[in-house]
C-alpha cells in the first residue's frame, strides 16, 4: 500500500516535496490542486475525498477537527501533524 500526501499550504516547501518525492511517496501540494488559501476544514474535506493522508504544521487546526470527525464518527484518511 502506497501513502498519498497532501501537504497543506504550510507544509509545501520544495525542499520537502522534492525530498518526499526521491523518497516515492504520491505528493500532491494545495497548490497544484488548486486549494490555495482554504480553511483547514476544507482541505480536509479534499484530502479525504482524494484519499491522501493531509501533512501540516498546523497542529491547533488540525487536532481540532480530527476530535470532531471522531466525536461524530467520521473517518478521514490521517493527519500528519509535524513540528517545524
Amino acid at each position: 500500500m502506497k501513502i498519498c500526501l497532501y501537504l497543506d499550504e504550510d507544509s509545501s516547501r520544495g525542499e520537502l516535496i522534492q525530498a518526499l518525492r526521491t523518497a516515492n511517496f504520491d505528493v500532491l501540494t494545495t497548490s497544484e490542486a488548486n486549494n490555495l488559501r482554504s480553511p483547514a476544514p476544507e482541505q480536509l474535506i479534499y484530502a479525504t475525498q482524494q484519499e491522501r493522508v493531509i501533512y501540516t504544521y498546523n497542529m491547533g487546526d488540525f487536532c481540532r477537527l480530527h476530535g470532531i470527525y471522531m466525536a461524530q464518527g467520521l473517518n478521514h484518511s490521517g493527519i500528519i501533524v509535524a513540528e517545524r
